[in-house]
């Protein structure tokens, strides 16, 4: 049998730590990584079941794989794997299915021709460790926490993912410091629910980032949390870190109380936005990012309406939306008064000509400012100009004349022209 693979990932930032490790664990096993389906051995597609437009995505390649290469053998991971198990083989082009933890260890399975293998993650209590170690980049992801134990009407995760469980604090540490010692210099913590990192420890996860910030990383950043997570005391701490990047993402879902009832999101819209302006006092231009689903069951025009405005007065930054999609096994599937698909589809688009709104004046209001910006890519052959990333997520190309900047950090002066921001050494 062949050793060569295409690898696509799907998905949350988690997944995507998940696919360094699937391609580590294969290149370290005498697999090697190709670009084209025609030419290789196996497709592995490590997938995300956060929608029905995902679920639908996944087959969809998993099916032009099989048709551009009838002898390649399919095999699907990640969350659509996890939850669809057994019933996948029957679709006639998929030939392997493993679950999500068992991917970590994906050549064992390869070379042993398992066709299905899904770990009953319901009942599962420990954190499976798995090390990326990717030294070709300037900046990286560490996964601290898997799973989640919130029960919100809409989602199918927990089942894709189980209970929460924590990465302990030492391993993590020692991870980031190794990380620093290869010359990264920022690292983000990703997850499925990293605001519940550490409560079956006793922990929290305030104490991580306490460790965090003696480690060795000059740089790190936050992923995606419930907005009950955030409060005074871990504000308090962010606000003294050297290390944190004001870079924030708040999982919102909506902006309307009747619609967070519904969802079993238990927090007020007026909370979150009070916290939203709370943050905005403490940094300098940081970045607010959220997620918002529009077309939930029993949203109304006025429902919508009131999400909209919301958001429309919010200082967020960004605002990721999607329509509602239903999720088999969820409470939301059996709800009444679901919204049509020509609804759900025009509140999203109004949200994300919002969005653009928005983003267009935070990138003004940081025209002019004095940024520190990690260089990630080396000078363009074309054009000469390094490319970084601000604290505060802003991407910026950089004209300086020097050859030797990738994977620095350099104070920059900002300008911001039709969208776009450029920078000088300062």
């Amino acid at each position: 049998m062949g050793r060569k693979f295409v690898l696509k990932t799907m998905g949350c930032k988690a997944n995507q730590f998940e696919g360094g490790i699937i391609t580590e664990n294969l290149v370290n096993n005498g697999y090697e990584e190709v670009k084209n389906p025609a030419e290789a051995d196996f497709f592995i597609l490590n997938s995300c079941t956060v929608t029905h437009k995902s679920d639908n995505e996944a087959l969809y390649i998993l099916r032009n794989a099989k048709h551009e290469n009838p002898d390649i053998i399919n095999v699907i991971t990640g969350c659509v794997a996890q939850v669809k198990k057994e019933e996948l083989l029957s679709l006639g082009y998929v030939d392997i299915v493993l679950g999500n933890d068992e991917k970590l260890n994906i050549s064992r399975y390869l070379a042993d021709k398992t066709s299905c293998s899904v770990t009953d993650l319901m009942n599962k209590t420990d954190f499976t460790y798995a090390v990326l170690n990717d030294i070709y980049k300037t900046r990286i992801g560490l996964k601290i926490q898997d799973g989640c134990n919130s029960r919100c009407s809409y989602c199918v995760i927990p089942f894709a993912r189980g209970k929460s469980r924590s990465a302990d604090a030492d391993f993590l540490v020692n991870q980031i410091n190794l990380y620093a010692a290869h010359g990264y210099k920022e690292v983000m913590l990703t997850g499925i629910h990293i605001g519940q990192w550490g409560r079956e420890l006793g922990k929290s996860l305030i104490d991580l980032l306490k460790a965090i910030e003696k480690t060795d990383i000059p740089r790190y950043r936050l992923g995606s949390l419930n907005p009950s997570e955030i409060d005074k005391g871990l504000l308090d701490f962010l606000q003294t870190s050297e290390k944190f990047c004001p870079h924030f993402h708040l999982s919102l879902q909506s902006a309307c109380d009747k619609t967070l009832r519904a969802m079993n999101r238990f927090y007020k819209t007026e909370e979150y936005l009070a916290q939203i302006e709370d943050i905005k006092r403490r940094w300098k231009n940081p970045f607010l990012g959220s997620d918002i689903i529009v077309g939930f069951p029993g949203e109304t025009d006025e429902d919508f309406a009131v999400t909209y405005n919301n958001l429309k007065t919010s200082g967020l930054t960004q605002i990721h939306t999607f329509p509602y999609s239903l999720r088999e096994g969820t409470a939301a599937e059996t709800m009444p008064n679901h919204v049509p698909f020509d609804i759900k589809n025009a509140r999203a688009d109004l949200i994300k000509k919002l969005s653009a709104q928005k983003y267009d004046t935070f990138l003004e209001l940081n025209n002019g400012k004095e940024e520190e910006v990690l260089i990630e890519k080396r000078p363009d052959k074309r054009t000469g100009l390094y490319k970084g990333i601000t604290r505060n997520y802003l991407t910026v190309t950089i004209d300086s004349g020097k050859p030797d900047l990738f994977n620095t950090l350099q104070n920059v002066r900002l300008t911001v022209n039709t969208g776009k921001i450029s920078g000088q050494i300062i």
